[in-house]
């Protein structure tokens, strides 16, 4: 029997080339979109879930209370681990781990900056970064031991056995290679080419020594029985005990979760790459029940073809089950063919898609969860599909279908034109969400920051490579050609990352707890900026004081409450000065966030430290360049000269809005795309089933244009309508989306013009060729049967 249906099915497809063609290329464009996608999906989630201990490794996170507000943090006061592994039993292991680091490595004549991590000793035990040499559980505990990764064994020793090799680290110490790393897994949002302890670092920076500062992240690992609410009870308070005017509480936060879920909200989690794996899902879903809605339309609408097949069936005995068995079974053979063809559209996409998401999605045959995959995709889609068509077919009267008088019921047809406006109202939210995201997206990479990004770089890591020389290298520097101005600053232009409560002036409510950001600097730092300086002036070295005295931004003066704050007193961490100049608010960081209010102040000449700023003149940066690489070797040997772009850092930010950009562009042509394909084959049906009716207006008079508007209107009424729907809806979900930005632009009116102008436009071109097909036939062809 079921070789039978087979048959049959293959004989359908056979005889019907258009609409087997129109099925199969819509269910496997469909598909090969949602394989795609949950193939990315995939391997969002497994980010960060690879570890043995997965579900007893923590992050431990801040909530810092502040005068009617709460900032959520990961950095952790930089003695966090060593103590709170020793105070709370349920704590196994703890580890500080620092931010990416990138210190000059030097063996021989061989040199270069190495990104890693300094993280203590439990680091390796805690986590499943595995070693090729050496032994995870001792090879962080001495401070002067270093493991690498294979890639820098390779390159520093050139197939020597790595372990005991001492290598030099910015031209000031030595370390010992305890441990060559294993490769990364993909699957680890942690990457690092070497570890390197943790107390090493923290001798040269004292500040981290103390509770009133934060910046390093602490992770720690549960004991097997550990409740977690039950240690978030025990430490909620830690760090007060420590230090009784702090204003932070801890609280504990999965490891393997923080990935998709990294963003706070006053407290509470507040999404993060989360909401894009949920929003791709919601759209592969989409685009898979847009190609599912034209196998439902089609197959329905051809029922009348098969009318007399069901009733033969029915009359020598058929049950309805077996009916609906016979053609789930067809929709699940065409379903099969069309993940044929959506396999190879997704091979032949994966390389260009792996490099627009920066990943390395495979499809794997031999893994079962790829097979799995396959087969649920298959399934669904075929059932989904398959459904209706099924449903409807096995249900028709075999009496009346072998008198030739079948006639749709208007609830039949009445449903197909449902699903029209069902697939065309998606369609058109793809497009909306196409346009504001467009928009979004140029708003941010066109807005004015406040300073100037074009022709702006720096070099890091002045600390390491000139000390206290800096202002003999900012001197020999201003006179070279395409340089126009020199300054250091403590962070790099799109990252002021420090924070501080240490302000107070006259009149402060010593009650009030307020966050101002903070940035020492050297001189001419406004200049070379190219901020706005709206009163006041900017360092000077004729003007001994300015090492007392400050500059702030307008969000700060609104939050001290100073109406012309230049002039007026300031003091940071006791050191009592005035302010000598007003900036224009400018962003330091992200336009997820507000400006926040900003102290800059001037740095002594031994402590420059942080990034060279350069300023160079238009048209001139490859000469400014050139320049800046002598003078920096000049000053720097042993030291390799690195610098980055502003304007390049700036769109670096935003490479996952980028991402969902042009995905979201593809997502909504080819769900445009899958939706016409199915009203093409609806339009070739209706003209098909319309055809002497077509030839009888032909001949009584009726002009082409008549004709076409006939067939059309019908249509297009239905996309009309979709826009109706469809429009409410893609406002309150692209509003909700636009709201994670603290600037972003305002929804217009024309956006939705032109999505429904479009779509419109689209449809009718779609019908038409089979409406104006139909009605420059000879009406004597289509009325001779009479």
């Amino acid at each position: 029997m079921i070789r039978n249906y087979l048959k049959i099915a293959w004989r359908n497809l056979v005889k019907n080339k258009s609409f087997s063609l129109i099925n199969i290329l819509g269910l496997a464009l469909g598909m090969a979109c949602s394989l795609l996608i949950m193939l990315w999906v995939g391997d969002e989630i497994k980010m960060d879930r690879f570890h043995e201990n997965d579900a007893r490794i923590y992050h431990v996170m801040e909530n810092q209370h502040y005068s009617g507000s709460i900032n959520t943090y990961a950095s952790t006061p930089g003695i966090l681990a060593d103590h709170i592994v020793k105070d709370i039993p349920e704590i196994e292991m703890a580890s500080q781990v620092l931010w990416e680091e990138a210190p000059v490595f030097t063996v021989g004549d061989t040199y270069d900056n190495e990104k890693g991590r300094y993280v203590q000793g439990d680091f390796l035990p805690m986590f499943s970064f595995e070693l090729s040499q050496g032994d995870a559980n001792t090879a962080l505990r001495r401070p002067d031991g270093v493991v690498i990764s294979q890639k820098l064994a390779d390159k520093y020793f050139k197939g020597q056995d790595p372990l005991g090799k001492t290598i030099r680290v910015d031209n000031k110490d030595d370390v010992i290679v305890t441990g060559v790393l294993k490769e990364i897994p993909a699957a680890s949002s942690m990457k690092f080419d070497f570890l390197m302890s943790y107390d090493r670092w923290q001798k040269s920076n004292d500040w981290s020594k103390e509770w009133s500062n934060n910046g390093p992240r602490c992770v720690v690992l549960l004991a097997k029985n550990a409740d977690v609410d039950k240690v978030n009870a025990k430490i909620k308070g830690y760090v007060k005990t420590k230090n009784k005017n702090s204003n932070v509480e801890l609280f504990l936060t999965n490891y393997g979760k923080g990935y998709l879920y990294s963003r706070w909200d006053a407290g509470q989690q507040n999404g993060g790459r989360i909401e894009y794996v949920r929003l791709f899902t919601i759209v592969a879903i989409f685009i898979l029940v847009i190609a599912c809605i034209n196998f439902m339309n089609l197959a329905t609408a051809r029922s009348v073809k098969r009318g007399k097949e069901v009733g033969l069936r029915k009359v020598v005995g058929a049950y309805r089950a077996s009916l609906i068995g016979q053609f789930m079974g067809e929709s699940v053979l065409i379903t099969s063919l069309a993940l044929l063809v959506a396999v190879v559209l997704v091979l032949l996409l994966l390389p260009a898609f792996n490099a627009l998401t920066e990943k390395q999605l495979e499809l794997n045959f031999l893994d079962p969860s790829v097979l799995l995959l396959l087969l649920g995709l298959t399934v669904i889609t075929g059932l989904v599909a398959g459904s209706y068509p099924a449903l409807f077919m096995s249900s028709l009267n075999p009496v009346v279908v072998l008198k030739g008088s079948l006639k749709f019921k208007p609830s039949a047809a009445y449903f197909r034109q449902g699903l029209v406006v069902f697939q065309f109202g998606l369609s058109i939210l793809l497009i909306l969400a196409m346009i504001v995201v467009y928009r979004q997206i140029q708003y941010i990479q066109n807005k004015n920051l406040g300073f100037e990004r074009e022709n702006l770089l720096y070099v890091t890591d002045v600390e390491k490579a000139m000390s206290n020389r800096f202002a003999s290298f900012k001197q020999a520097l201003e006179n070279r050609p395409g340089i126009k101005a020199v300054a250091c600053s403590q962070a790099n232009p799109l990252n002021f990352g420090s924070s501080t409560m240490g302000v107070t002036w006259p009149g402060k409510d010593t009650t009030q707890q307020l966050l101002f950001s903070v940035n020492p600097t050297g001189y001419d730092f406004v200049k070379t900026m190219g901020v706005k300086l709206l009163d006041g002036r900017d360092f000077n070295p004729t003007f001994g004081t300015d090492t007392s005295n400050y500059l702030i931004n307008e969000a700060a003066a609104r939050k001290i409450g100073y109406q012309d704050p230049v002039g007026k007193e300031l003091t940071m961490w006791g050191k009592k000065g005035t302010i000598i100049g007003l900036m224009e608010d400018f962003h330091t960081g992200s336009l997820h966030v507000p400006i926040e209010p900003l102290i800059v102040n001037l740095q002594p000449k031994e402590e420059n430290w942080g990034v060279v700023l350069v300023r160079t003149e238009p048209g001139k940066t490859r000469e400014a360049i050139a320049q800046l690489e002598e003078v920096y070797k000049q000053f720097n040997p042993g030291f390799p000269f690195k610098y980055h772009f502003a304007d390049e850092d700036f769109g670096n930010q935003y490479k996952a809005e980028n991402v969902v950009n042009t995905l979201a562009n593809y997502f909504a042509f080819l769900a445009i795309f899958i939706s016409c394909l199915g009203l093409f084959g609806l339009a070739a049906f209706t003209a098909e089933q319309r055809t002497k009716e077509i030839g009888v207006r032909k001949v009584l008079g009726a002009s082409v244009t008549n004709l076409v508007g006939m067939l059309s209107r019908d249509f297009l009424k239905l996309v009309a309508i979709a826009a109706l729907i469809a429009f409410p809806l893609a406002w309150y979900f692209l509003q909700n989306w636009l709201e994670k930005y603290a600037y972003r632009i305002e929804i217009e009116w024309w956006y939705f013009a032109v999505a429904g102008v479009a779509a419109l436009l689209i449809a009718l071109l779609t019908v038409s060729f089979q409406a104006i097909k139909a009605a420059l036939m000879n009406p004597v062809k289509s009325l001779r049967s009479e």
